[in-house]
């Protein structure tokens, strides 16, 4: 069988690192949730791939034809306070491919929470400027098999994440810089041996860190946001797929990516939102050229009108 790419991660950075481009007030845009307003929603997106990255050899796979995933997923974000916000991702995967006999997995992934702090907000020229951090942590809630790349959902890894974000708005226009470094947990095969670039007695991989890099900038405003967005997700060690072999959980992968985000703000419905998402790959190592489109509606509820009316009503 010819070589078969690590699709599986791309959806794991999507929608796990970054959680997905959904909604605006997510872990890696410059914007909060207002103090007890909660936010929530569903996303769907569709990612696809020929081609992909064995190492840095570009090729495709006939054996797989089009490799692809479909990924719905719950999403929520509630503010304690204006600059303090934890927001939650929880996603259902699904692989397949167009040729050949591997069969796709589906079900849940890894649920993901998040607590965003803006920790500095100062007036910088004639604009905002706001330093904010995010620490997170995602954790599988089902026990899919993470041996069967690309079609694999997720990677078993339990992940602990630390993100550092300025975000720099002007009127409508803005920019926002982000630098994350993501603590990955060991995984354990269902073996007793591997091969990694030696062979291995053990069940247990050793998975290695990775960090990721996002900016993005565009317009704001109370009813329209429209965003370009550039990312890269980067390994920090690991090794290639081997030549004319399947992926492994800890080969390195490396991702940068184009993309653009739009939400509306609808005026029908008071709190409807409305979000269309996509992105692609344009540069890669162990990963598939793939490209993702998606979309989403959320609504926000807010609480502090029934902490008023209950307010008055007893007084």
């Amino acid at each position: 069988m010819k070589a078969i790419t690590f699709k599986a991660l791309q959806v794991f950075i999507c929608l796990i690192f970054c959680t997905t481009q959904g909604i605006a007030q997510t872990d890696v845009d410059g914007l909060m949730m207002e103090k007890n307003w909660f936010c929530v929603g569903p996303t769907a997106s569709y990612s696809s791939w020929k081609n992909y990255w064995e190492g840095t050899n570009k090729r495709d796979n006939a054996n797989l034809g089009t490799v692809s995933t479909t990924a719905a997923m719950i999403m929520g974000n509630y503010g304690i306070t204006s600059k303090l916000n934890v927001l939650f991702g929880l996603p259902y995967i699904k692989t397949k491919t167009s040729a050949g006999t591997m069969k796709g997995q589906q079900g849940w992934q890894d649920l993901s929470l998040f607590v965003k702090w803006v920790a500095k907000e100062k007036k910088l020229g004639n604009g905002i400027l706001k330093g904010i951090v995010i620490a997170g942590y995602a954790t599988p809630v089902s026990d899919y098999n993470e041996d069967l790349l690309p079609l694999s959902i997720g990677l078993q890894s339990k992940t602990a994440m630390l993100r550092l974000m300025a975000d720099y708005q002007r009127n409508h226009w803005f920019a926002t810089i982000s630098g994350t470094y993501n603590f990955r947990s060991n995984v354990s095969l269902d073996k007793n041996t591997y091969y990694t670039t030696e062979l291995h007695y053990s069940s247990e991989v050793k998975m290695p860190d990775a960090t990721y890099f996002n900016f993005r900038t565009g317009y704001r405003s109370d009813v329209w946001i429209v965003e370009a967005i550039a990312d890269k997700f980067t390994t920090l060690g690991g090794f290639d797929i081997t030549k004319n072999n399947m992926p492994f959980v800890s080969n390195k992968m490396n991702a940068t990516r184009l993309g653009m985000h739009v939400k509306y703000e609808t005026n029908f419905i008071e709190g409807l939102s409305i979000v269309a998402d996509a992105n692609t790959t344009i540069a890669g190592r162990n990963v598939g050229q793939s490209t993702t489109f998606g979309g989403g509606i959320f609504y926000i509820m807010d609480f502090s009108k029934k902490e008023k009316n209950t307010s008055n009503t007893q007084n």
